[in-house]
């Protein structure tokens, strides 16, 4: 029996099932030898609930990539059509940027258009995993919040599992109990998500029906190894906010839900802020590992100012940097757009670049393997002035060459020992060539 006729016979075929079971899948192997790992260790930290593997069974073109405090840091892709935009052509052109830039998941936040041709669209097209949240499309099919009820909630969860996506964002930990904390804040929710439910949980009086239906939508999850990004509703929005009761009552929160989806064999991240001061972002990685077993944390920068508009994705990548440094296991994004608009093409590209720089800052210093050996090569290359060979190395090819080519862009300049920061009689790198020449001339080396 080979691999897919195994996982149609399961009830449940998550990568947590089967790392339960002491089992090897196709996927971990993967991961492990992408990560220059063992795989016995990524199925033991994937049993352990402290990794996971977003690979639901109906994304057939999926390329398998994992997430955890273990491996190198990710980062995600936000794109999705609006009320006010809703062009698939476009949406696919981001994602195909955003592939090609280097994001390791891409979520679809969608909330205007035909919601289920531009999700299909965008999981045909996608090598990796595809998240969405599904309480935008639900709010944007009933119309009116009032509407909402459990069986409607449920059908729109299976839909998107059927259809391929493989990890939701599922706002199950924000409590009523947790309301009046939120009064005490400057910006209260900023979550879209969490405004809604706590739009419903006020009108009816009534708890989250998220987390009332929890059980369900896990047994949803099991059938297609969908995995759960538990979302942080109560994420602080300004810097005021930050640490404050709110948010940390619903992380707690989090980490039970998380223990009780990995008993269904349900595999689990969690989301977290936000804008959080520099000196606060080392406490939340850290509280976040203690609260919630150590299971993968996927953040939303944090931003560590909030007066950055328009370079909000530099904010982010400062603050992205350090979490990264101290566990956060997924960055999301933010581009210049944030707080602003809607992004463009443009945007993602600038976002995701800027992230990955963060991410890999983080590797580099926490020793990842492989992580330094780039940086390496780039040194090499440019002290040897291989200028195709840094434009080859950089995380963007295409924008180094473009600035290099700038000012000197007959191919001629791809050979020259400067460029034209210096120019050819004050590059250092030249200069230093030519003291180590003399030194080997007056102080050749010992044969050995």
């Amino acid at each position: 029996m080979d691999w897919k006729d195994k996982i149609k016979n399961d009830k449940t075929p998550t990568q947590l099932y089967y790392a339960k079971q002491g089992v090897i899948t196709p996927q971990m192997e993967f991961v492990a030898k992408i990560e220059g790992l063992e795989a016995e260790f990524i199925r033991s930290q994937i049993a352990q609930g402290k990794l996971i593997i977003p690979a639901n069974i109906n994304h057939a073109n999926l390329t398998p990539m994992g997430i955890g405090r273990a491996l190198k840091c990710k980062i995600n892709s936000n794109i999705g059509s609006s009320a006010l935009a809703s062009d698939i052509n476009e949406e696919i052109e981001k994602l195909k940027i955003s592939i090609k830039y280097g994001a390791d998941t891409v979520m679809d936040l969608s909330t205007g258009g035909d919601l289920d041709e531009i999700r299909r669209a965008i999981i045909a097209n996608s090598t990796v995993p595809i998240g969405t949240v599904p309480i935008y499309q639900i709010i944007h099919d009933i119309k009116d919040l009032d509407n909402l009820t459990p069986e409607i909630m449920l059908d729109c969860i299976e839909k998107q599992a059927k259809q391929g996506v493989d990890y939701f964002t599922i706002h199950a930990g924000f409590l009523l109990k947790f309301m009046p904390l939120v009064a005490k804040r400057k910006m209260g929710i900023v979550s879209r998500g969490g405004s809604l439910m706590a739009s419903w949980m006020m009108k009816h009086h009534k708890e989250n029906p998220f987390y009332e239906n929890f059980d369900a939508i896990c047994d949803i999850c099991a059938k297609y190894d969908v995995s759960l990004s538990l979302g942080d509703s109560l994420r602080p929005g300004c810097l005021y906010d930050a640490t404050d009761e709110a948010q940390m009552s619903e992380l707690a929160e989090l980490g039970k839900l998380a223990l009780r989806a990995n008993a269904k064999n349900v595999q689990v991240m969690i989301e977290g802020p936000g804008h959080v001061p520099f000196n606060q972002i080392e406490f939340n990685m850290k509280e976040e590992q203690r609260l919630c077993n150590d299971a993968p944390f996927y953040i939303l920068g944090p931003l560590p100012t909030d007066i950055g508009a328009g370079y909000d994705h530099i904010t982010s990548a400062i603050g992205g940097t350090m979490a990264a440094f101290h566990g956060a296991s997924m960055l999301c994004y933010v581009t210049p757009k944030e707080h602003l608009g809607l992004p463009n093409a443009k945007d993602v590209r600038d976002g995701i670049i800027a992230h990955k720089i963060a991410a890999h800052a983080a590797d580099v210093a926490l020793g990842r393997v492989g992580a330094i050996e780039r940086d390496h090569a780039m040194s090499d290359a440019r002290y040897n002035f291989d200028w195709n060979k840094q434009f080859e190395l950089a995380l963007d090819p295409e924008k180094a060459r473009e600035l290099h080519d700038e000012s000197l862009p007959q191919e001629v300049f791809k050979e020259a020992e400067f460029c034209s920061m210096c120019g050819p009689k004050f590059c250092a790198y030249k200069i230093s060539k030519q003291i180590a020449e003399q030194n080997c001339e007056h102080f050749p080396k010992e044969n050995k």
